[in-house]
């Protein structure tokens, strides 16, 4: 089983009264940026992913946004060569390079490229369609934004794999000259993992490709349901889908006492915390989802992991945008941190406390990667390398073991696609919903 470590690397320095009157984080001006402790947590933030390979954790993954302090890695492929020089041993996992608003295909594929061979092989890559933000921030079309993932995805394996030189025409990208002489170290090309939030399209297009599917901190019910769907379409075409398809990411605090792992914890709700990324109107920019998708949005009343829900399509709708009552913000927030921990969605508490639970989830989800999304929120250094050592010294022992017994093997034990189905044989369980029934899902 692969254990990876992440942070969205927030800039820590913005009071919370300002985001919650902006409504997200995203738009917020940047007149409130401080280059010199901006430059300090870069250089901390590299030195914690040096300490997370330190305490034995095998993947180092990093994402990207842009215009948005939630998460200052704006060029995440910079961490990563960087990185990729650092470390020696853990694997450099980018979950993931957002395609439709690069718009370079080809200049991607050198850049990574070059991280895998600096890093002798250890680069996992993943692509992203882009928050709807993304594609504001970017001036990219919405509209395309599916179809110019698709295409840049393909270009870039081509470009991996395919002799040079040679001409490309596409209907999003042309290029009269196709032949990078930085070509990756690993062969055909790096593994991709692709990150998700419940969408069954691109569920599909995973299984379509036998890539692993990341659950990111989505409900364990819905999760089962997609991990079926995958295994579903992997069937029809040939394979057995395993835990070496899957991985799922988790919010997790662990400290010394239940006390110290809830102050910690708070971290993920401030300022709104993930679910205040951006605002809806920056979020869905029109064509970006479809009608469908909208309506149910509008109909949910949980908060997705960028940041939409009910009630604030609602309120963009009828345009209410009236003056927030910060201490009822603060309320409700506080109650949503309570019933995601009761849904397992955010992990917090004593190692003994995280244990069981990070054990629950990969009985029922049996995956092959397990990645813990660390502390948000103005935090220490302090306190975030606690959390770091308390999870990596006393939790993730018992995980492997654990996975060992469930026979959890990750996609570098077993390739993914490379369990061929007889034809007409059914395919095995994927998951074991048994545990669901007594956590009252």
């Amino acid at each position: 089983m692969q254990i990876g470590y992440f942070t969205e690397r927030p800039y820590r320095w913005l009071p919370e009264e300002l985001i919650l009157k902006n409504q997200a984080f995203f738009a917020l001006p940047n007149s409130y940026y401080d280059r010199e402790k901006a430059a300090d947590d870069y250089h901390y933030y590299l030195d914690e992913y040096c300490y997370a390979e330190d305490l034995g954790f095998d993947a180092l993954c990093l994402n990207e946004h842009h215009g948005n302090p939630i998460c200052m890695g704006s060029v995440m492929n910079v961490e990563a060569a960087i990185l990729a020089w650092r470390t020696r041993r853990a694997r450099i996992v980018l979950i993931g390079n957002p395609l439709p608003v690069i718009k370079h295909p080809l200049r991607m594929a050198e850049e990574l490229a070059e991280i895998d061979l600096i890093s002798r092989g250890r680069l996992v890559t993943g692509w992203v369609r882009g928050a709807g933000s993304e594609q504001f921030f970017n001036n990219a079309n919405p509209a395309y934004n599916r179809e110019m993932f698709n295409e840049a995805h393909d270009f870039i394996v081509q470009a991996w794999t395919r002799p040079g030189p040679w001409r490309y025409e596409g209907k999003h990208f042309h290029y009269r000259h196709v032949n990078p002489w930085a070509l990756p170290y690993q062969k055909p090309h790096p593994p991709m993992w692709i990150p998700g939030t419940l969408s069954p399209e691109t569920v599909l297009w995973c299984a379509e490709h036998a890539y692993p599917y990341i659950g990111l901190g989505t409900p364990l019910k819905p999760t089962c349901d997609l991990w079926d769907l995958y295994a579903d379409e992997a069937a029809r075409r040939g394979y057995q889908a395993g835990p070496e398809n899957f991985g799922y990411m988790v919010a997790t605090a662990v400290g010394e006492t239940e006390e110290k792992a809830q102050a910690a914890a708070a971290g993920f709700v401030y300022g709104g915390g993930q679910n205040a990324f951006s605002a809806p109107e920056f979020t869905m920019p029109p064509g970006y989802n479809s009608k469908a998708a909208i309506r149910i949005m509008a109909q949910t009343q949980t908060s997705a992991w960028l940041g939409i829900s009910g009630e604030k399509v609602r309120r963009q709708m009828l345009g209410d945008y009236a003056e927030t009552d910060l201490a009822e913000v603060r309320r409700k927030l506080q109650a949503a941190l309570r019933r995601a921990q009761q849904n397992l969605q955010v992990i917090v508490g004593t190692p003994e406390k995280v244990r069981d639970q990070v054990k629950t989830i990969m009985s029922v989800l049996r995956v092959g990667i397990f990645i813990i999304l660390s502390l948000q929120g103005p935090h220490g250094d302090d306190e975030r390398r606690t959390s770091m050592r308390l999870f990596a010294n006393e939790v993730m022992p018992a995980l492997k073991e654990h996975a060992r017994t469930l026979g959890l093997a990750d996609p570098f034990e077993r390739a993914p696609g490379s369990v061929r189905l007889a034809a007409g044989a059914r395919r095995a369980p994927v998951v074991d919903r048994a545990p669901l029934a007594a956590l009252g899902f």
